[in-house]
Protein backbone atom coordinates (compact mmCIF):
# COMPACT_ATOMS: atom_id res chain seq x y z
CA UNK A 1 0.00 0.00 0.00
CA UNK A 2 1.26 3.47 -0.79
CA UNK A 3 1.57 5.96 1.99
CA UNK A 4 1.10 9.80 0.84
CA UNK A 5 3.48 11.66 2.79
CA UNK A 6 1.69 14.68 3.60
CA UNK A 7 -1.20 14.46 6.02
CA UNK A 8 -4.87 14.87 4.84
CA UNK A 9 -4.25 11.66 2.44
CA UNK A 10 -2.28 9.31 4.76
CA UNK A 11 -3.70 6.02 6.36
CA UNK A 12 -4.13 5.19 9.79
CA UNK A 13 -3.19 7.72 11.14
CA UNK A 14 -6.23 7.80 13.53
CA UNK A 15 -4.59 6.97 16.28
CA UNK A 16 -1.93 9.88 16.12
CA UNK A 17 -4.92 12.31 15.31
CA UNK A 18 -6.48 11.40 18.55
CA UNK A 19 -3.49 11.34 20.45
CA UNK A 20 -2.94 15.43 18.96
CA UNK A 21 -6.76 16.05 19.91
CA UNK A 22 -6.07 14.59 23.50
CA UNK A 23 -3.23 16.11 24.14
CA UNK A 24 -4.61 20.00 22.99
CA UNK A 25 -6.88 19.07 25.60
CA UNK A 26 -4.24 18.53 28.28
CA UNK A 27 -2.74 21.60 27.36
CA UNK A 28 -5.80 23.74 27.32
CA UNK A 29 -6.44 22.46 30.99
CA UNK A 30 -3.08 23.85 32.31
CA UNK A 31 -4.75 27.25 31.71
CA UNK A 32 -1.36 28.81 29.54
CA UNK A 33 -0.35 32.09 30.35
CA UNK A 34 0.72 34.56 27.31
CA UNK A 35 4.85 36.11 28.24
CA UNK A 36 4.76 38.47 25.97
CA UNK A 37 8.46 39.54 24.57
CA UNK A 38 9.56 43.27 24.81
CA UNK A 39 8.68 43.76 21.48
CA UNK A 40 5.65 41.99 19.94
CA UNK A 41 4.88 42.13 16.01
CA UNK A 42 2.90 40.40 13.01
CA UNK A 43 3.72 40.93 9.46
CA UNK A 44 1.66 39.21 7.02
CA UNK A 45 1.53 39.90 3.13
CA UNK A 46 -0.94 38.48 0.26
CA UNK A 47 -0.10 38.09 -3.48
CA UNK A 48 -0.99 42.03 -4.65
CA UNK A 49 -2.80 39.76 -7.63
CA UNK A 50 -3.59 36.19 -7.17
CA UNK A 51 -4.16 34.15 -10.13
CA UNK A 52 -7.13 31.80 -9.26
CA UNK A 53 -5.79 29.59 -11.12
CA UNK A 54 -2.82 28.48 -8.88
CA UNK A 55 -2.62 27.15 -5.88
CA UNK A 56 -2.37 28.94 -2.81
CA UNK A 57 0.81 28.81 -0.37
CA UNK A 58 1.16 30.15 2.67
CA UNK A 59 4.95 30.62 4.61
CA UNK A 60 3.82 30.43 8.42
CA UNK A 61 6.59 31.71 10.64
CA UNK A 62 8.78 34.24 12.37
CA UNK A 63 11.42 36.31 11.13
CA UNK A 64 13.25 33.76 9.62
CA UNK A 65 10.10 32.73 7.40
CA UNK A 66 9.58 36.26 6.54
CA UNK A 67 13.24 36.85 5.24
CA UNK A 68 12.92 34.11 3.62
CA UNK A 69 9.64 34.64 1.91
CA UNK A 70 10.74 37.05 -1.17
CA UNK A 71 12.87 33.95 -2.66
CA UNK A 72 10.10 31.38 -2.36
CA UNK A 73 7.54 34.11 -4.42
CA UNK A 74 10.39 34.50 -6.93
CA UNK A 75 10.82 30.40 -6.92
CA UNK A 76 7.56 29.68 -7.40
CA UNK A 77 6.68 32.79 -9.37
CA UNK A 78 3.96 31.30 -12.42
CA UNK A 79 3.47 28.39 -10.17
CA UNK A 80 1.07 29.39 -6.92
CA UNK A 81 0.00 32.64 -4.78
CA UNK A 82 2.96 32.75 -1.96
CA UNK A 83 1.30 34.29 1.32
CA UNK A 84 3.02 34.71 4.40
CA UNK A 85 1.97 34.94 7.98
CA UNK A 86 4.81 35.80 10.65
CA UNK A 87 4.83 36.61 14.08
CA UNK A 88 6.68 37.13 17.38
CA UNK A 89 4.31 35.04 19.03
CA UNK A 90 5.21 31.71 19.75
CA UNK A 91 4.67 28.09 20.59
CA UNK A 92 3.36 27.61 24.21
CA UNK A 93 1.81 31.38 23.59
CA UNK A 94 -2.38 31.18 23.48
CA UNK A 95 -2.79 34.10 21.74
CA UNK A 96 -0.94 32.02 18.72
CA UNK A 97 -3.99 29.70 17.47
CA UNK A 98 -6.13 32.47 17.68
CA UNK A 99 -3.97 34.69 15.63
CA UNK A 100 -3.58 32.11 13.02
CA UNK A 101 -7.96 31.55 13.45
CA UNK A 102 -8.10 35.23 12.54
CA UNK A 103 -5.71 35.07 9.75
CA UNK A 104 -7.43 32.75 7.94
CA UNK A 105 -10.47 34.15 8.48
CA UNK A 106 -9.25 37.53 6.82
CA UNK A 107 -7.61 35.90 3.72
CA UNK A 108 -10.62 33.32 3.42
CA UNK A 109 -8.64 31.32 1.09
CA UNK A 110 -8.07 27.42 0.63
CA UNK A 111 -4.64 26.84 1.04
CA UNK A 112 -3.01 23.76 -0.76
CA UNK A 113 0.35 23.80 1.30
CA UNK A 114 1.03 25.38 4.32
CA UNK A 115 4.95 25.64 5.29
CA UNK A 116 5.32 26.27 8.78
CA UNK A 117 8.02 26.89 11.71
CA UNK A 118 7.72 28.78 14.79
CA UNK A 119 11.02 28.46 16.87
CA UNK A 120 12.63 31.39 17.20
CA UNK A 121 10.65 32.75 20.13
CA UNK A 122 9.00 31.90 23.15
CA UNK A 123 12.49 31.44 25.39
CA UNK A 124 11.09 32.23 28.17
CA UNK A 125 8.86 29.32 28.17
CA UNK A 126 10.05 25.92 29.21
CA UNK A 127 10.60 23.22 26.87
CA UNK A 128 8.18 21.40 28.47
CA UNK A 129 5.55 24.28 27.99
CA UNK A 130 6.39 23.92 24.18
CA UNK A 131 5.94 20.44 24.18
CA UNK A 132 2.61 20.77 25.78
CA UNK A 133 1.55 23.22 23.37
CA UNK A 134 2.54 21.67 20.23
CA UNK A 135 -0.18 19.84 19.04
CA UNK A 136 -2.61 22.76 18.93
CA UNK A 137 -0.15 24.71 17.55
CA UNK A 138 0.03 21.61 14.84
CA UNK A 139 -3.90 20.90 14.66
CA UNK A 140 -4.69 24.81 14.19
CA UNK A 141 -2.27 24.84 11.11
CA UNK A 142 -3.69 21.85 10.03
CA UNK A 143 -7.36 23.40 9.64
CA UNK A 144 -5.34 26.04 7.14
CA UNK A 145 -5.82 23.36 4.37
CA UNK A 146 -7.71 22.73 1.89
CA UNK A 147 -9.35 19.07 0.97
CA UNK A 148 -6.18 18.35 -0.97
CA UNK A 149 -3.89 20.10 0.78
CA UNK A 150 -0.46 19.43 3.02
CA UNK A 151 1.62 20.27 5.27
CA UNK A 152 5.24 21.06 5.56
CA UNK A 153 7.51 21.47 8.64
CA UNK A 154 10.97 23.57 8.43
CA UNK A 155 13.09 22.89 11.30
CA UNK A 156 14.71 25.69 13.40
CA UNK A 157 17.59 27.23 12.65
CA UNK A 158 20.93 27.21 14.38
CA UNK A 159 22.13 30.48 16.24
CA UNK A 160 25.33 32.31 17.05
CA UNK A 161 26.77 31.98 21.14
CA UNK A 162 25.13 34.80 22.74
CA UNK A 163 21.86 35.03 20.95
CA UNK A 164 20.38 38.55 21.14
CA UNK A 165 16.64 36.54 22.16
CA UNK A 166 17.85 33.87 24.40
CA UNK A 167 18.18 31.10 22.15
CA UNK A 168 20.72 28.48 22.41
CA UNK A 169 21.92 25.43 20.06
CA UNK A 170 20.95 23.02 23.11
CA UNK A 171 17.19 24.44 22.97
CA UNK A 172 16.92 25.00 19.07
CA UNK A 173 18.09 21.24 18.96
CA UNK A 174 15.71 19.82 21.57
CA UNK A 175 12.66 21.83 20.48
CA UNK A 176 13.07 20.69 16.99
CA UNK A 177 13.73 17.35 18.08
CA UNK A 178 10.24 17.90 20.29
CA UNK A 179 8.29 19.01 16.82
CA UNK A 180 9.97 16.01 15.06
CA UNK A 181 8.39 13.71 17.44
CA UNK A 182 4.98 15.07 16.32
CA UNK A 183 5.24 15.60 12.77
CA UNK A 184 7.11 12.57 12.17
CA UNK A 185 4.04 10.30 13.60
CA UNK A 186 1.55 12.13 10.95
CA UNK A 187 3.99 11.83 7.54
CA UNK A 188 4.70 15.81 7.42
CA UNK A 189 7.50 16.11 5.16
CA UNK A 190 10.39 17.72 6.96
CA UNK A 191 12.43 21.00 5.33
CA UNK A 192 15.91 20.57 7.17
CA UNK A 193 16.40 24.36 7.19
CA UNK A 194 18.66 23.69 10.48
CA UNK A 195 21.15 20.79 8.71
CA UNK A 196 21.29 23.31 5.62
CA UNK A 197 22.08 26.56 7.67
CA UNK A 198 24.96 24.72 9.50
CA UNK A 199 26.90 24.22 6.66
CA UNK A 200 26.47 28.29 5.82
CA UNK A 201 27.46 29.61 9.41
CA UNK A 202 29.48 32.47 7.63
CA UNK A 203 26.35 33.43 6.31
CA UNK A 204 24.97 35.16 9.54
CA UNK A 205 23.74 38.59 9.71
CA UNK A 206 23.59 38.67 13.42
CA UNK A 207 23.27 36.07 16.11
CA UNK A 208 19.93 34.88 14.79
CA UNK A 209 19.20 35.88 11.21
CA UNK A 210 21.20 35.09 7.87
CA UNK A 211 22.06 37.67 5.03
CA UNK A 212 20.57 38.15 1.76
CA UNK A 213 22.54 35.59 0.27
CA UNK A 214 21.84 32.98 3.47
CA UNK A 215 17.73 33.77 2.75
CA UNK A 216 17.85 32.87 -0.62
CA UNK A 217 19.38 29.77 -0.12
CA UNK A 218 16.56 28.78 2.80
CA UNK A 219 14.08 30.41 0.59
CA UNK A 220 15.34 27.96 -2.59
CA UNK A 221 14.92 24.74 -0.20
CA UNK A 222 11.43 25.75 0.79
CA UNK A 223 10.26 26.50 -2.82
CA UNK A 224 11.90 22.95 -3.42
CA UNK A 225 9.79 21.23 -1.31
CA UNK A 226 6.82 23.06 -2.16
CA UNK A 227 7.11 22.35 -5.78
CA UNK A 228 7.43 18.93 -4.53
CA UNK A 229 4.45 18.72 -3.24
CA UNK A 230 2.56 20.27 -5.62
CA UNK A 231 2.95 17.80 -7.86
CA UNK A 232 2.27 14.83 -5.34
Amino acid sequence: MKIHRHLIRCTGLGIAVLFLLLASAAFAAQKPVSIPEEIEWTWEVRPPHPDPKLPNVLLLGDSISRNYFPQVTKDLAGVANVYLMSSSTSVGDPRLPRQIREFAAMEHVPFRIVHFNNGMHGWDYTEAQYKAAFPEFLHTVRSLVAKDGALIWATTTPVKPRAFNGATNNRVDARNAIARSFVDALHIPVDDQHSLMMQHQDLYQDTVHFSSAGSNLMGDQAAAMIRAQLRD
